[in-house]
């Protein structure tokens, strides 16, 4: 298949959660590791999230000056199988492009010129297919994707083999929790034979945690 090049960027404590217990965002990545990654940001095509996230968190999913002079934009893409994305949502304003990719049938219209909705066909458990989706943002002209969560899609694409690179922040900090949500939500593997492996790239001091760049072994 024809896909972009998928880099996954997210941020845990030392004891691997993402979130509060309460499921609330909660900031772990230092100034050094933010700066990071909205340079990151900054050089992909697209910016991608799931429904969960603009839910719970409402990301603007834009670039900052403060950080990037002269930013570019990414689109902004938000998976949402059932389309329940609110229309006040940060991420429809007219900052960025944004395209919603939702199951076909579930296609709903947003005002604005900035914004699309494209129906994919759905999986088994009756969420957006990856490959569709990816395919259908390599249409598009998107050769780099940055995917940042949140847990459930982080999964999805692991558990596809679909991701290039993991950029993963540790924070000097505990949360805990047993149903805290982590990096990579979802149902997990079944036994050893399932273990999706990983090279590790790099290991850098960022701030007070530690950046880890791991990449893909399909």
């Amino acid at each position: 298949m024809n896909r972009p090049y998928v880099i996954v960027n997210c941020a845990m404590s030392a004891d691997g959660k993402s979130a509060l217990p309460t499921r609330k965002q909660l900031r772990i990545s230092s100034d050094e590791d933010i700066e990071r990654m909205y340079k990151l940001r900054n050089e992909c095509d697209a910016v991608l999230v799931g429904i969960d996230t603009i839910l719970s968190d409402d990301p603007k999913l834009t670039v900052k000056a403060k950080y990037v002079k002269n930013p570019k934009q990414p689109l902004r893409v938000v998976l949402d199988s059932k389309c329940r994305i609110p229309k006040d949502t940060l991420v429809l304003n007219n900052a960025a492009k944004t395209l919603i990719i939702t199951t076909e049938g579930n296609e709903k219209h947003f005002e604005g010129k900035h914004v699309e909705v494209i129906g994919c066909k759905a999986n088994k458990e009756e969420h957006v297919d990856l490959e569709c989706a990816l395919e259908l943002l390599y249409q598009k002209g998107v050769k780099k994707l940055l995917v940042e969560g949140g847990g459930t899609i982080t999964w999805s694409f692991l558990e596809k083999r679909l991701l290039d690179d993991l950029y993963i922040y540790i924070g000097p900090c505990v949360i805990g929790g047993k149903t805290t949500p982590t990096v990579a939500d979802g149902l997990g593997i079944k036994n050893e034979g399932e273990l999706i492996s990983l090279k590790i790239v790099d290991v850098t001091r960022l701030g007070a945690g530690i950046l880890t760049q791991y990449r893909m072994i399909q």
